[in-house]
């Protein structure tokens, strides 16, 4: 288990820009291990599949390796599984034992569609990839794509492990598990990495959703349901393990969320199930945004 300790953080917080580029370069040369297994593997594993629980970084750490890839003269072409999401009237099989829509069940993306679409994939084979709106909870037809022999293609989501949705795909396919491993240590206490996703969920949600803290807090909690049934369980087949632990960001983090947070404390009824993230964030020294690199996984969440 590894940890970080606020003492530390506070101390390299003095001299923020030699913090960013540590912080930078321990997860850049995950990226650039995996990137490099990958190029060599192309042939025979030509499909990539990029699993992580919520906020870990999957879309960053997908764009990214892309690039490593690219620089080696490999292109490699990138799909969101959100894509292959059924629409709401056609997800009868993904509703809980309530009856309710189970929004992070395997059984919301159209399998046979996405089996499908994997194997032709691996045989260079020309796919229609469908486009799903969110908001209108729609699917609709999308963008023609074709494999070249030689070229990668990186599929990523929360479901890009599980063989009930990927099938058979042993043979061609390399997996990666991109999430956050790293605690932070006030001496007497631990926060869970789940905390520092939650906190990247909770500027995203805000920025990009229009949902308040409350709204995300009560949305985690069937979000951490899920993990548990539906991501945990198949971490063991990733080819590559990556910690998108940033070690300065719970520090740009401070002082934007802090402001959001006693707001919460005073409206969300079950807030003391995340306190410590307050706690946390109160005993760090602040790093502004304006320090962090543009190609920052963390600009994922804090936006610019």
């Amino acid at each position: 288990m590894k940890c970080v300790s606020v003492e530390k953080l506070n101390s390299a917080a003095k001299n923020p820009s030699e913090l960013i580029s540590e912080g930078e370069k321990l997860y850049s040369e995950q990226l650039s291990a995996a990137a490099a297994a990958i190029f060599s593997e192309r042939e025979k594993r030509p499909v990539v599949l990029l699993s992580g629980p919520s906020g870990s970084g999957k879309t960053t750490s997908a764009y990214r390796i892309s690039h490593l890839l690219e620089e080696y003269g490999c292109k490699a072409h990138i799909i969101s599984m959100d894509n292959y999401f059924l629409p709401m009237h056609e997800n009868e099989a993904a509703r809980d034992e309530n009856g309710n829509i189970d929004f992070e069940s395997p059984y919301r993306l159209d399998i046979p569609l996405f089996k499908k679409h994997l194997e032709m994939l691996s045989k260079c084979e020309e796919i229609n990839i469908p486009s799903f709106d969110f908001a209108k909870q729609e699917r609709y037809g999308g963008m023609k794509l074709k494999r070249e022999k030689g070229e990668l293609v990186i599929l990523e989501g929360i479901h890009a492990l599980n063989p009930l949705v990927t099938g058979d795909c042993d043979d061609f396919t390399t997996c990666v598990y991109v999430s956050v491993r790293t605690r932070i240590s006030n001496g007497e206490k631990l926060l869970h990495p789940s905390k520092i996703r939650l906190m990247r969920r909770l500027m995203r949600d805000k920025l990009y959703r229009g949902r308040s803290l409350s709204e995300t807090f009560e949305f985690f909690k069937s979000v951490e349901r899920g993990e548990g049934l539906y991501i945990m369980p198949f971490k063991y087949r990733a080819d590559f393990d990556i910690d998108t632990f940033i070690e300065y960001e719970a520090s740009v983090y401070r002082n934007i969320l802090l402001p959001e947070l006693e707001k919460a404390a005073a409206d969300y009824p079950d807030y003391g199930f995340y306190a410590d993230i307050e706690e946390f964030l109160r005993l760090l020294e602040p790093i502004e945004k304006k320090y962090v690199p543009e190609n920052a996984l963390i600009r994922e969440f804090i936006g610019e």
